[in-house]
């Protein structure tokens, strides 16, 4: 039986695959954003639909879209 090593995925696979999804998204400075993903760029800058601003776990704001600058985001997952 030949071992077979698992497809490589790189970050931009795995950004490709949440396109359209449920995401969550923690700031440096601990806002999370929660919404669709609509799309993004190389520089990691975020457009979300559906968006709710979060802040010490308490929801603060809810927004129709939302633009997030890349270098302001500590992490991006998918909600599943």
């Amino acid at each position: 039986m030949a071992d077979v090593a698992p497809a490589k995925k790189s970050p931009s696979d795995f950004l490709n695959t949440i396109l359209g999804c449920r995401v969550v998204v923690k700031l440096n400075s601990g806002i999370v954003y929660k919404g669709v993903l609509a799309c993004l760029d190389g520089y990691m800058n975020i457009a979300l639909e559906q968006t709710e601003e979060y802040a010490n776990g308490q929801l603060k704001n809810k927004y129709g879209d939302a633009f997030i600058r890349g270098n302001n985001v500590l992490y991006i997952s998918r909600i599943e």
